[in-house]
C-alpha cells in the first residue's frame, strides 16, 4: 500500500452552499478541526459519521461537467447506498439535486447531479 484515500475534493463554485448539500444527505460535521488541512472561504470539509471525509473547493470560473456529454465529463462521481431508492430520491431532489437519469425498469441505481452539478449515483443495496 502507498497511500491512505484522505477525503475526496469536489471543485465547485460555493463551497459552503455544496457541503450542506452533502451534510443534508449524509449527516456530519462541517468544518471540523483536523490537522491535514486548514479551512477558509474557499474550502470547506464534511466529515460523515461513516468516517468518510468531503472536502469542498472553489474554483475559479468553475463550469459544471454535463452528463453524459464527452465535452465536459463527470470526471468522478460518488456512489449512495440506500434501500428505498424512491424515498431517497424524493429527499435529494427536496434538498436541491437534479435527475440526470431516472432509471428505467428494475435497475438498481438512479444518476443525478448535486447543486453544482456533479453526477452521483444511489444505488439500492
Amino acid at each position: 500500500m502507498i497511500a491512505d484515500l484522505q477525503c475526496v475534493v469536489l471543485d465547485c463554485s460555493d463551497p459552503l452552499e455544496l457541503a450542506e448539500f452533502y451534510q443534508s444527505l449524509l449527516g456530519g460535521a462541517l468544518n471540523q478541526q483536523d490537522r491535514r488541512w486548514s479551512l477558509d472561504d474557499s474550502w470547506t470539509t464534511l466529515h460523515a459519521p461513516s468516517g468518510l471525509v468531503l472536502a469542498f473547493q472553489r474554483a475559479a470560473d468553475y463550469a459544471p461537467p454535463v452528463w453524459p456529454d464527452p465535452s465536459r465529463p463527470q470526471q468522478f462521481h460518488l456512489d449512495f447506498g440506500v434501500t428505498d431508492l424512491d424515498r431517497a430520491q424524493e429527499q435529494v431532489l427536496a434538498l436541491g439535486a437534479t435527475v440526470l437519469d431516472g432509471g428505467s425498469g428494475e435497475r438498481g441505481w438512479r444518476i443525478y447531479a448535486d447543486p453544482a452539478g456533479h453526477p452521483f449515483c444511489l444505488v439500492r443495496h
